[in-house]
């Protein structure tokens, strides 16, 4: 079964190992489908849903379902491991999503290295986006317009309309799916070919209900950004200019148009309703600029970037992102120089943001200026207190100038609140580790290791810290707490017939932890 806006594409655009896992979340939504004489398969790794009501997956199932998935994206290379780009994405993800009919539905947004033009709902409400969408944008209403629409598939539920509705065609998609894992043990070539004339036997029926998704989503979509104070016509203009992109390369349009079909009759619908909506232009925000000059810097080699953005900015030498982006390149090559007199043309010009400030912590880091990092950071996160992207990187200065004790105070107190950030139980790691505490450290690193899914590991980090002897009665109660609730999570996932895709001996070593007392 294909999931809503999610399809595996060829080997040129997503890795092997990204498939994988694509192919594992569709397996889960397929086995969710029970059919009459069949006793129901668990998909491995993967909560026991049990009863599933023959219409729908309810929300909670839903819920758990994609954040496992969450947990094998988070290990995927493919994972874009940058919070500036990650936290400016999903500020507009959920300032559209406030504006959406149902917000409580959406989880988050995330963002994945992959040139290719795509986004697509996950299940839970995860929004995923491909970097290619991002640059593909040629205006922040133009992306708001496409994050919108993948709102409107979460909150109506049409993953879990899908399994209620695509339940012959499941069957379908999984007998394709057994036999996919089966050779994928020793031939993908042949794994893929399985999946695919799976998915060609399920297509037809398939495409009516996701026309009919897609229509839904393009209505709320405008809505949506409507409401949120975005251009409604940058949505209609951005599918607009696909479709005539489809048109123009036919077998290679934008991965986009293959996992959202674009008709004729759905551009026209849009086109109809954007011209009875009110007029609004709305200019780009700064911080979209720079997301996507900073994608733009990270996609090409140092020099070429050096080079590109050096003729970029003798041609718009107004355009301060463009100047934000050859500072980038310049602080890349080691140019620190050069880097921070354009970091001081930005200041002058009026440039303030978190991407600014980030940029002058790197430089000051790259200098070995840490004391001077942690000024610039501390100054930044009173200016801009909700950004996470500065709590790391002052956190991260605070580690490497011996100044452990205070980051541990901050990063406690964020957690506090953020207990799924796992870039925060990372930092909470090194800094106990820097201090000599070692149950602490084992804490924090099994959190780290649980969010990712690897429970095994986790348990192992718990029972060292257990072991360390220098914790107090009231950690050592916590981490006792932890590895029940971890060692529940373990007994759930063997009970689903999972080794959580990480081998027999990982799991032994699971075995042999959970019988410890």
């Amino acid at each position: 079964m294909q999931p809503v806006c999610c399809r595996v594409e060829s080997q040129t655009e997503i890795s092997f190992t990204m498939k994988s896992r694509l192919l594992t979340f569709l397996l889960c939504l397929a086995l969710a489908c029970p059919v009459p004489g069949i006793a129901p398969v668990r998909a491995a790794g993967l909560p026991d849903l049990g009863e599933v009501a023959a219409d729908e997956l309810s929300p909670l199932e839903e819920r758990r379902i994609g954040e496992e998935i969450m947990r094998e994206f988070r290990r995927d290379p493919a994972w874009l491991d940058d919070p500036l780009v990650e936290e400016y994405i999903d500020r507009l993800g959920r300032r559209l999503a406030a504006a959406s009919t149902d917000p409580s539905r959406v989880s988050g947004f995330f963002v994945i290295k992959d040139a290719t033009l795509n986004a697509f709902a996950m299940p839970g409400g995860y929004i995923v986006v491909h970097t290619g969408l991002i640059l593909a944008a040629e205006s922040e209403s133009e992306l708001a317009g496409v994050l919108g629409h993948e709102v409107t598939h979460v909150t109506q539920r049409h993953i879990a309309q899908l399994v209620g509705k695509q339940s012959q065609s499941t069957m379908i998609m999984l007998a394709s799916l057994l036999v996919a894992m089966l050779a994928a043990r020793s031939n993908s070539q042949l794994s893929e070919a399985a999946v695919m004339a799976g998915q060609a036997g399920a297509l037809q029926s398939q495409l009516g209900y996701s026309r009919d998704f897609e229509r839904e989503a393009d209505r709320g979509g405008l809505q949506t950004l409507e409401a949120a104070g975005f251009d409604v016509r940058g949505m209609a203009g951005f599918f607009g200019r696909l479709q005539r992109a489809g048109r123009l390369y036919e077998n290679n349009a934008p991965a986009y148009l293959r996992t959202h079909p674009l008709t004729t009759e759905r551009i026209a619908d849009m086109e109809n309703r954007v011209a009875g909506m009110r007029y609004r232009q709305v200019p780009d925000s700064d911080d979209f600029r720079y997301t996507r000059t900073r994608l733009r810097v990270q996609a090409l080699p140092a020099a070429e970037a050096l080079r590109a953005f050096t003729e970029w900015v003798d041609a718009s030498p107004e355009d301060v992102s463009m100047r934000y982006g050859l500072a980038l390149a310049q602080l890349r090559m080691g140019r620190l120089d050069e880097a921070g007199k354009g970091l001081d043309e930005l200041r002058r010009r009026g440039a303030n943001s978190p991407f600014i400030e980030m940029l002058a912590g790197e430089l000051a880091m790259a200098r070995h200026e840490t004391g001077q990092a942690i000024k610039i950071l501390e100054a930044a996160r009173r200016t801009f207190p909700a950004s996470m992207s500065i709590a790391y990187a002052l956190a991260d200065a605070r580690i490497n100038a011996g100044a452990s004790a205070s980051a541990v105070v901050e990063l406690r107190r964020m957690l506090n609140g953020r207990n799924n950030d796992i870039r925060l139980w990372a930092l909470l790691a090194r800094a106990q580790t820097a201090l000599g505490r070692r149950t602490a450290q084992h804490r924090a690193q099994a959190e780290v290791h649980a969010l990712q899914g690897a429970y095994p590991a986790a348990l192992e980090q718990l029972e060292l810290a257990r072991k360390a002897g220098d914790s107090d009665f009231y950690e050592l109660s916590a981490v006792d707490a932890r590895l029940r609730e971890i060692r529940e999570r373990v007994r759930e996932t063997r009970r689903a017939g999972g080794n959580n895709g990480s081998g027999r001996e990982e799991w032994n070593l699971t075995e042999k932890s959970t019988r410890a007392d």
